[in-house]
Formats: C-alpha cells, sequence, structure tokens
C-alpha cells in the first residue's frame, strides 16, 4: 500500500489493522507482511533503531509482495529527524510526545512541503534519488500520513485545536504514557482515564479525523474497539507475540512431560 492509497484509507475509515515492530529486523516485518496487516509500524522512539535501521525496515516491507504500509515512529517532534525518516519514503510519519498545541502545529509543518509546511526538499528515496524531486513536492502533502500522539496532559488539554490542524490526517492514542501522565499507569479502567478517552475520540471525530491506538493482548482488541471507539488498531508487537509463541509451546511441553 503506497502512501495515497494509506492515507485514503485511513481518511475512509476503513478498519485497518497493523502491528508495532520494535526489533525493526528484516525478516521480521517481512514475516509480519505476509500476515496480511495493513500496516506496520517501525518503532524510533522506544527501540535501538539507528536512522539507517528504520530505513532498510521501510525497505524490507516495500520489498515484499503484501499490500502492509511502512509507518515510522520518530523519538519526537524533531523537525531534523521528521525530514530524515520522510526522505527515505514511508507511507507515514507517527509523532510522539506532543505536548502542546505549538509542538502539534510544529510536526504537522515539518511533514509538509512548502508553503503548507517547512519540510526541506532533497533528492533521496522517496522522490527516486532526485529523478521524480517535481513530482514528490507537488504530490506528497496530499498523500504522506501524518499522525499525531495524543499522550500527554499538555495534548489532552489543546486536543480540540489539534484535530482542527489543517494536514494532520490521524491521531493515535498512546494507552501507556497517556495513563501515567494521569497518575494512572495501566489502570485504564480508571475513570479519569476513561474520561480522557472519551474526549479524545470524540474530539476527533468532531472533527472528522481517525483515531487509534494500540492493543497488547487479543483480549483489548475488542475493548479498544467496542468501548474506546477507535478508526484503527495496532493489533500487537513483534515482542508480544514472538513472546506468546515461545510461551505456548513451552505450555504445551509442560502439559506433555506432565502426562
Amino acid at each position: 500500500m503506497d502512501q495515497k492509497a494509506f492515507t485514503s484509507a485511513l481518511e475512509s475509515r476503513m478498519p485497518l489493522i497493523g502491528a508495532w515492530s520494535t526489533t525493526g529486523h528484516p525478516v521480521v516485518l517481512e514475516v509480519l507482511a505476509a500476515e496480511d496487516f495493513d500496516f506496520l509500524v517501525l518503532d524510533g522512539e522506544h527501540s535501538e533503531n539507528t536512522i539507517g535501521d528504520l530505513a532498510t525496515g521501510v525497505r524490507a516491507i516495500d520489498a515484499t509482495d503484501a499490500e502492509a504500509a511502512a509507518v515510522v515512529r520518530v523519538s519526537g517532534p524533531d523537525r531534523a529527524e521528521i525530514r530524515r525518516v520522510l526522505d527515505f519514503g514511508p507511507a507515514g510519519v507517527l509523532v510522539p510526545q506532543i505536548e502542546s498545541l505549538a509542538e502539534a502545529r510544529a510536526a504537522v509543518e515539518a511533514a509538509a512541503y512548502p508553503p503548507e509546511g517547512v519540510r526541506g526538499v532533497a533528492g533521496g528515496r522517496a522522490s527516486g534519488y532526485g529523478t521524480d524531486l517535481a513530482s514528490e513536492v507537488e504530490t506528497a502533502n496530499a498523500s504522506l500520513a501524518t499522525i499525531l500522539q495524543i499522550e500527554t496532559a499538555g495534548a489532552l488539554d489543546d486536543v480540540e485545536e489539534i484535530v482542527a490542524l489543517d494536514d494532520l490526517d490521524a491521531i493515535f492514542i498512546g494507552p501507556a504514557d497517556l495513563s501515567a501522565r494521569l497518575g494512572v499507569f495501566g489502570a485504564f479502567d480508571d475513570p479519569d482515564f476513561g474520561a480522557a478517552i472519551d474526549r479524545i475520540v470524540a474530539a476527533a471525530h468532531a472533527a472528522d479525523v481517525p483515531v487509534g491506538t494500540l492493543a497488547t493482548s487479543a483480549e483489548q482488541v475488542d475493548t479498544r474497539y467496542t468501548e474506546w471507539g477507535v478508526d484503527y488498531l495496532l493489533a500487537g508487537t513483534d515482542v508480544g507475540y514472538l513472546r506468546s509463541g515461545a510461551s505456548t509451546y513451552l505450555d504445551a511441553v509442560d502439559r506433555a512431560t506432565e502426562e
């Protein structure tokens, strides 16, 4: 799925299902892409991935026959990092640790070419190493998916203004950080956390902006669709899949050896 197709799918509120990768290894990404996920997020915030690892990961996903789109989470709302990531051509960029409307606006502008934004122009992979530079500058603002995480008290305070920003394509609720910032880490049934989720989802839908989140267990998938009301979902992580698979086999060994 290329940039335009992924962004169009987001905006049409298709129930997109993604997977999260902190390992960023090309083999892992190829395997996950073959499982028919709609998109894969490569993590550049809470991982050991370098900018080169992220670029290799995007290439690995793009090289498969699967339809999965490659999305990169940068480490924060840093203009230079956003620019470097976009130059190697992911379908979308996910920006965490937004603390205010001002930071949200700066992140969106960093992902857009002038006159809408301040993204620098260069002949990287996204423009065919310069061969399609004019086309890239003309079309990228409309085709690239710019997604902001809502996970801080500051972003929550400004969420109604954030979702109204031009060139913002979607928001993403970071449940772990949001609950920690509210002083109720991991207590997803806490009333204050629930009220925050309701406010974020209501603001996004009022502005016709898609909102998604992460489910780290199969049990959370139904809850986050039906109770939280999100439009798209990251259904697990590569490390989580690895641990779950290993645990399943070890449980089977334990049962077999006890018989």
